[in-house]
C-alpha cells in the first residue's frame, strides 16, 4: 500500500492576479503578476513547503491556466493526481487590490461555475482519504452540489480518524441567495476533530463572536480542538481536554493579508504532525502567517521551516524581504496614488 499523506486538502483552486503596485485602485493597475491560488490549495502548498507530503482534490477548466496550476503544483511539490478538468467551465481568476496594512478587497470570477464545486462523490479516492494523517477541507466545498455530498462524503469516509480539519472559511458570495449553511456546517462539524475560523465565521458556524464562546460552542458540535483567529488580538486555541493557548500576533509591516491565513493553516498542520503543545503549535503557525503578510503574494510566499524558527527567534518578521521593502515604500504613496511605487 502507498506511503499515506501527511495532508490531504479538498477545495478551492484558481489562479491568482495580484496588483504589482500596491496602494492603488484596480482600475488604475497595469501590471499584474500571476500565482496559484485558492484556500486549500495554499494550505497543501504552505504543507509541502514545511517538508510534509501534500496532495490537493480539486478541479480546474480544460484550459491553459488550468495547465499552468498543474506546473504550479508540481514545483510546489503538491501532487496533483486528483487534480482533473472539467470541459464546461473555466479555470477561475481572482483579482485583488492591495492597500495595506488592512484592506485587501477580493474580486472572484468563478462564473457560471467553478469547477472545484464539481467534484463528485464516485471521484474520491477514499482510502487514501481515510489513510491521510490530516485531512483539510472547506466551508466553501459545501456551497453547491456535488462539492457538499463529495465534501460531507470524504469527512464520513474518515470517520474521525487522525486528524479532520474543517477551515470554517465563510464567503458568503460563493452561496445560492438565500441559502443556510448552518446544516451543511453543523453536519460537517460532527465529523471534523479539528475547527478552524475567524470570528466572522465562527459566528456563522456556531452563532458565536466571543472569542470564547466561539471556541466552547465548536467543541459542543463536535469537534476536539478549536481554533479562533481574532486578528490583532491574535489567535485562541481550546481543546476538549482543557487545554488552550491564548497568543498574540507576530509584529510584522503588512503588505498583503490575503495568504496569512493559509500559511497559518500549513502550519497548524506541521505543527499537530509533529505533536507539539498547543501554544508552541500555535506561536509557530501565528509567525507563518506573519512572514506572509510581509510579503505580496500567497502560494509564492509560503515560508520554509527555517523562516518561521527565524521570526520565532526574532519575535517579529525581519525587516529586508525585497517584496516588503518594496510594497512598504508603495504603500506611504497611498495618498498620491498617482504616481505609486512599482514592485519589482
Amino acid at each position: 500500500m502507498p506511503e499515506p499523506y501527511d495532508v490531504i486538502t479538498m477545495g478551492r483552486i484558481g489562479v491568482d492576479l495580484y496588483p504589482l503596485r500596491t496602494g492603488v485602485p484596480l482600475a488604475q493597475v497595469d501590471t499584474f503578476g500571476k500565482f496559484l491560488g485558492g484556500s486549500a490549495t495554499n494550505v497543501a502548498v504552505a504543507a509541502a513547503r514545511l517538508g510534509r507530503r501534500a496532495a490537493v482534490i480539486t478541479r480546474t477548466g480544460r484550459d491553459p491556466f488550468g495547465e499552468y496550476l498543474h506546473q504550479a503544483l508540481r514545483e510546489f511539490e503538491v501532487d496533483d493526481r486528483w487534480v482533473t478538468a472539467v470541459d464546461a467551465y473555466p479555470t477561475p481568476v481572482t483579482f485583488c487590490e492591495v492597500f495595506p496594512p488592512d484592506d485587501f478587497p477580493l474580486y472572484f470570477y468563478r462564473l457560471p461555475k467553478a469547477p472545484d464545486l464539481e467534484i463528485h462523490p464516485d471521484e474520491l479516492d477514499l482510502d487514501a482519504i481515510r489513510s491521510a494523517r490530516i485531512f483539510w477541507m472547506t466551508g466553501t466545498g459545501l456551497c453547491a452540489e456535488p462539492s457538499r455530498t463529495a465534501t460531507l462524503a470524504a469527512l464520513e469516509a474518515r470517520g474521525k480518524s487522525g486528524i479532520t480539519v474543517f477551515d470554517l472559511d465563510w464567503r458568503p458570495m460563493f452561496w445560492p441567495d438565500g441559502a443556510e449553511p448552518n446544516a451543511a456546517y453543523a453536519r460537517a462539524l460532527r465529523h471534523a476533530t479539528v475547527a478552524v475560523g475567524n470570528l466572522d465565521e465562527c459566528e456563522v458556524a456556531v452563532g458565536e463572536r466571543e472569542p470564547h464562546a466561539a471556541a466552547r460552542a465548536l467543541l459542543a458540535a463536535g469537534v476536539e480542538l478549536a481554533v479562533v483567529k481574532q486578528g490583532p488580538k491574535g489567535v485562541l486555541a481550546m481543546h476538549r481536554d482543557g487545554t488552550r493557548a491564548e497568543v498574540p500576533p507576530v509584529p510584522v509591516d503588512v503588505v498583503n493579508g490575503l495568504g496569512a491565513g493559509d500559511a497559518f493553516g500549513g502550519a497548524l498542520c506541521h505543527g499537530l504532525l509533529a505533536g507539539w503543545d498547543l501554544e508552541r503549535v500555535m506561536r509557530y503557525a501565528n509567525a507563518a502567517g506573519a512572514i506572509v503578510a510581509g510579503r505580496l503574494a500567497c502560494s509564492s510566499a509560503m515560508p520554509y521551516d527555517e523562516e518561521v524558527t527565524r521570526t520565532l527567534a526574532d519575535g517579529r518578521v525581519a525587516a529586508g524581504d525585497p517584496a516588503a521593502s518594496a510594497a512598504a515604500a508603495s504603500a506611504s504613496a497611498r495618498s498620491s496614488a498617482q504616481t505609486p511605487e512599482a514592485l519589482s
